[in-house]
């Protein structure tokens, strides 16, 4: 055994599969880290209600880090380790900002998905996340009625549309937004501390785990924080090198077992 207390684990491109599943070689080894005692945790952009069949496939017992951060809870009670929603006023200006410009929004309120009205980018998430969407009309204008703190914002467009509006709201929103994309046609809008690395520490900590024992696996702009807080970041093959770059070890892809690589290697110590 290792140094390694914890293993955590984006979802989407690094432990799921192409098909979004785990496949049997990472079951299996996740199995057997849990068994010698790691605390395997998963963090992911997904809503919680989409992250928690995968905790409940894999037998874990961990918080879910979901939102990109913005919300951890156990899988199975009630109990919130820790929840950080974007501000009403906040939310309802991003929201009036990105109305004119016509692109596909979602709201996340109570761990529903919310959208003005169902479009072929909105059923794109909805059959990657799992999670039908409830379509509200006008979303500044439902947000101004219920005046609730949304626990995340996203835009789906194309790659081009969401980096050009990445330059122009992380000026207006700095220090009041985490602005991050999670696939590159995902943009994403959090508060300022919902990142995975924050929660990562809140989860640490909970379990009394130095940031020098925890192993972290990712794949995209949203896994940077995360990666970089770990004592060991790693990043699946599959990712583009700007990621990779920031790695410390880069595993085999998620289509060929590259969490069940990083076990083997550094929670077990085994070579290949």
């Amino acid at each position: 055994m290792t140094q390694y207390k914890m293993l955590v684990t984006d979802l989407d491109d690094s432990l799921l599969d192409d098909r979004m599943a785990v496949a049997p070689v990472n079951r299996d080894a996740i199995s057997r880290a849990v068994g010698a005692g790691v605390k395997v945790v998963l963090a992911t952009g997904r809503m919680f209600r989409s992250a928690l069949p995968y905790a409940r496939e894999l037998g874990l017992d961990t918080p879910l880090i979901t939102y990109q951060g913005a919300y951890v809870r156990f899988p199975d009670s009630e109990k919130v380790l820790y929840h950080r929603p974007v501000p009403f006023e906040t939310a309802l200006e991003l929201l009036e900002r990105i109305e004119p410009m016509g692109y596909h929004t979602n709201v996340y309120i109570d761990d529903n998905l919310l959208v003005e009205k169902v479009t072929g980018a909105g059923r794109l998430y909805w059959k990657i996340s799992g999670v039908k969407p409830v379509e509200v009309g006008n979303l500044a204008g439902y947000l101004r009625r219920v005046r609730r703190d949304p626990t995340k914002v996203l835009v789906v467009s194309e790659e081009k549309n969401l980096n050009r509006l990445l330059d122009e709201l992380s000026g207006v929103f700095a220090g009041k937004l985490h602005i991050t994309k999670s696939k590159p046609y995902f943009l994403e809008f959090m508060h300022p501390q919902a990142t995975k690395a924050v929660a990562l520490r809140e989860v640490a900590a909970y379990y009394g785990i130095g940031r020098e024992e925890i192993i972290a696996v990712g794949d995209s702009y949203n896994d940077l924080e995360m990666l970089d807080y770990a004592g060991l970041g790693v990043v699946v093959a599959n990712a583009r090198e700007e990621i990779k770059a920031r790695a410390d070890y880069v595993t085999r892809a998620n289509t060929d077992g590259g969490v069940a690589g990083v076990i083997g290697r550094f929670i077990f110590n085994e070579e290949g």
